[in-house]
C-alpha cells in the first residue's frame, strides 16, 4: 500500500498541470504545440531518469533509493507554483520528469523483493491501481482548489503531499533480511546468485532480446497511454466544450476504470497461475485480451460524450491491465539483482513512445487534421505491441544470465 500511495501521488502530480491548463493559459498562454512541447519536456527527462532510477534503486536499494526519489520530484511539483513564463513551466516540468522516472523501476522492485510469480502480477497490479488513485482524484481535487484558491496553489499543495509521504516510507518500510533471494515459478526459493552474474553490466542488458522486445512494446503502448493521460482533459475542453467545473465532474471516469484494470488484469494472470497454467500463457492471455480491447477508442470522435467517456473508460481499464502485466514480466525474466535496471530500460522506452506520439498530436492538430485521426493512431498501438512482445519473448520463463548471456532453450 505504501508503494501504491506513491505511484497515486506520482500521478496527482503529473495530472496537475493537464487539468488546470485551461486556468493557467489565462495566465499563461499555451498553444497545442506547446501543450505538448510541456508534456514531451516532462517525458524527456522522465524517460532518461527512468532508466537512471532504475539504476539507483539497484545501487541504494529500494528503501533509500526511493527517498531520494520521492523527495526530489516533490519539490520539482511544487515548483510550477513560482512559474510566470512557458520557458520556467517547461523547466518545473523537466525536472518533474527527471524525479519521477525512479518510482516505477523502484516499485517493481519492491515486487521481486517481496512476492513469488504467484503473487507478483496481483502485486503489482495493487501498486498500479495507484496510477487510478491519483488520476481519479486530480480532476474534482483541482476544480476545488480553483474554485477557492490560485491555481499555483495546487502544485504547492501536491508537493507537500509527496514530503508527507516521504517520512512515512522512512518510518515504516524494511527491506528483506535475505538481500539476494528471488523467487522460482513454485513460489519462494532463496538463492544466491550465479558468479556469472555478479560480473553482469548494466549495458549487458542491452543485449538481450527481451529487453529489447520489453523497450518497443512499451514505447508502441505507452504512446497511446500518454496521449490519453494529457490530452483527455484538453480534448474535453477542446472538442466537446466542457468547462472546469464539467471535467471536475466527469474526467474522472476513465480513470477509475484504469484502477479496476490494474486490479483484473494482475488477478486474472495470478488466478490463471494458481489453476496450473504456465507463466507465459498467464501472461500472455492476459496481455492479449487487454490489447483486443483498445481499438474501439477509434470510435470515440464518432459518439456523444456519454459514450466517449465509456469508450475512454474501456481503453483506460485495457491498457492500464496492460500495463500491469508489461512492468511485472521483468520480474518473472530476470534475476532480482536487474530488475529495476531492467524496468528503468522499459520504462525508457515507454516514455519515449510519449514524445514521439505527443509530437505528433500536437502537429496533427495544430495543422488540421483533428481528433479522428489521433484516435485512429493511438487505437492500433497496442496490438501492434502485442506482436512484438509475442516475437522477442517466445517464452516467459526465468531467462540463464551469464557471460554468454544466453538463454537456456531459446537461443
Amino acid at each position: 500500500m505504501l508503494v501504491s500511495a506513491a505511484i497515486a501521488i506520482s500521478y496527482l502530480d503529473r495530472q496537475t498541470l493537464p487539468v488546470a491548463v485551461k486556468a493557467i493559459t489565462k495566465e499563461i498562454p499555451l498553444s497545442n504545440q506547446q501543450f505538448s512541447v510541456l508534456q514531451s519536456t516532462f517525458l524527456f527527462a522522465y524517460a532518461f531518469m527512468y532508466a537512471g532510477g532504475g539504476k539507483l534503486v539497484d545501487v541504494l536499494g529500494t528503501r533509500r533509493g526511493f527517498i531520494v526519489i520521492m523527495l526530489f520530484w516533490s519539490l520539482a511539483c511544487a515548483s510550477h507554483g513560482l512559474a510566470t513564463t512557458f520557458a520556467m513551466l517547461a523547466a518545473s516540468r523537466f525536472l518533474l520528469g527527471m524525479g519521477e522516472g525512479g518510482g516505477f523501476p523502484a516499485a517493481t522492485r519492491v515486487v521481486a523483493e517481496w512476492f513469488s510469480p504467484v503473487q507478483s502480477a496481483t502485486a503489482m497490479g495493487i501498486i498500479n491501481a495507484g496510477t487510478a488513485v491519483g488520476a481519479v482524484v486530480a480532476p474534482p481535487l483541482i476544480a476545488v482548489v480553483l474554485s477557492y484558491l490560485h491555481w499555483r496553489w495546487i502544485f504547492i499543495l501536491t508537493g507537500l503531499l509527496g514530503l508527507l509521504w516521504t517520512i512515512w516510507w522512512w518510518l515504516s518500510y524494511v527491506a528483506p533480511a535475505d538481500e539476494v533471494a528471488f523467487f522460482d515459478q513454485e513460489g519462494v526459493v532463496p538463492h544466491r546468485q550465479a558468479p556469472a552474474l555478479e560480473k553482469l553490466r548494466w549495458t549487458d542488458l542491452l543485449q538481450i532480446r527481451e529487453t529489447w522486445g520489453l523497450v518497443a512494446a512499451k514505447f508502441l503502448s505507452d504512446g497511446a497511454w500518454y496521449f490519453y493521460l494529457f490530452w483527455l482533459p484538453k480534448y474535453l475542453y477542446d472538442a466537446r466544450a466542457f468547462d472546469v467545473k464539467a471535467v471536475g465532474m466527469f474526467a474522472w471516469i476513465p480513470y477509475a476504470a484504469a484502477g479496476i484494470g490494474c486490479l483484473l488484469g494482475g488477478w486474472f494472470s495470478s488466478e490463471l497461475i494458481r489453476r496450473h497454467f504456465s507463466v507465459d500463457v498467464s501472461r500472455k492471455l492476459a496481455l492479449g485480451l487487454s490489447a483486443a480491447v483498445m481499438p474501439f477508442v477509434i470510435i470515440v470522435p464518432y459518439v456523444p460524450v456519454s459514450w466517449a467517456l465509456a469508450v475512454f473508460s474501456l481503453a483506460y481499464f485495457g491498457q492500464q491491465s496492460w500495463s500491469t502485466l508489461v512492468m511485472v514480466l521483468p520480474t518473472d525474466l530476470f534475476p532480482r539483482r536487474v530488475v529495476g535496471s531492467v524496468a528503468g530500460f522499459i520504462g525508457f522506452g515507454g516514455a519515449m513512445g510519449g514524445i514521439a506520439f505527443g509530437q505528433i498530436v500536437g502537429y496533427l492538430l495544430d495543422h488540421g487534421f483533428g481528433y479522428s485521426v489521433v484516435f485512429k493512431i493511438a487505437g492500433s498501438l497496442h496490438l501492434i505491441a502485442f506482436l512484438v512482445i509475442q516475437l522477442a519473448i517466445p517464452t516467459v520463463s526465468q531467462l540463464k544470465l551469464g557471460d554468454t548471456l544466453t538463454y537456456e532453450g531459446a537461443r
